[in-house]
């Protein structure tokens, strides 16, 4: 099937990965399931393991690299870290890992036929980037795990067909919820997770005239609800909630053609 399109295997703080194909080149970003839990997922998408072209992991957290070095294994796929991360790999999964390729965060590559730019971004990880992925013809971009919007985000995200967007959590359910104290200063901080006005906040900056698609990701299960993230993110991009698409930690996203 040719034409950029992309997919999520599930979305939140207890597993991350997203499907981005162009028809010949099919990556994984992030890859936080285990190895059962993330076939299982693939297949429900239509996915043989086998056939993707590499895993690209954003950065060292469990909940977005438990799984990539099993995977990697058992179906002799490539992985792509910054060399940050593959320094900074929890022991457990560095043990898992078959020796990685690496990527500068502020250099582009190339995997087969799609160009991937990496996007440096504050969070609390040793190296974490986010990526804008092109085909070519088509520019799709995945920021998640930001703890704040900086410039160079929004340049880099200007002018997209397609956005993935972390919208966290909703600040007065975290300053109310069940969190411990110093979880909630981590994820409500400079370093933690976008809240839905901070994303809403990168969407009001960005060049939107070529916009086709938002999905909302990352929210968290205790500290959001999809129809606050929608609701805040549609004011700011003048929409209906409801052209807004939601990333659930369960179900994921169906395949979307860009």
């Amino acid at each position: 099937m040719a034409g950029l399109r992309f997919a999520i295997l599930g979305s939140g703080s207890r597993g991350n990965a997203t499907l981005i194909d162009d028809g010949r080149t099919r990556i994984l970003i992030d890859c936080g399931f285990n190895l059962g839990e993330t076939e299982r997922r693939l297949e429900r998408l239509g996915v043989a393991p086998g056939s993707l072209s590499a895993i690209v992991v954003t950065h060292e957290h469990g909940d977005h690299v438990r799984g990539a070095g099993m995977l990697a294994r058992r179906h002799g796929i490539p992985v792509w870290m910054t060399p940050g991360t593959r320094a900074a790999l929890p022991a457990r999964i560095a043990a898992t890992m078959p020796e990685p390729e690496r990527y500068d965060p502020h250099t582009p590559f190339a995997i087969d036929g799609l160009s991937l730019h990496p996007l440096p971004v504050p969070h609390d990880a040793r190296e974490p980037s986010q990526f804008v992925v092109t085909d070519g013809a088509h520019r799709l971009g995945v920021l998640s795990d930001a703890g704040h919007i900086t410039q160079h985000m929004v340049a880099c995200l200007s002018g997209l067909d397609a956005l993935l967007l972390e919208a966290n959590h909703d600040p007065d359910m975290l300053a109310e919820g069940p969190y411990p104290a110093a979880l909630k200063l981590r994820v409500g901080g400079s370093l933690g997770h976008l809240s839905n006005h901070q994303s809403a906040q990168l969407l009001g900056a960005v060049d939107t005239s070529r916009l086709r698609h938002v999905v909302l990701t990352h929210l968290s299960e205790q500290n959001n609800t999809p129809e606050r993230a929608r609701g805040v993110a549609a004011e700011a991009l003048g929409c209906t909630p409801d052209w807004l698409g939601v990333a659930y930690q369960d179900d994921g996203l169906a395949w979307r053609a860009v």
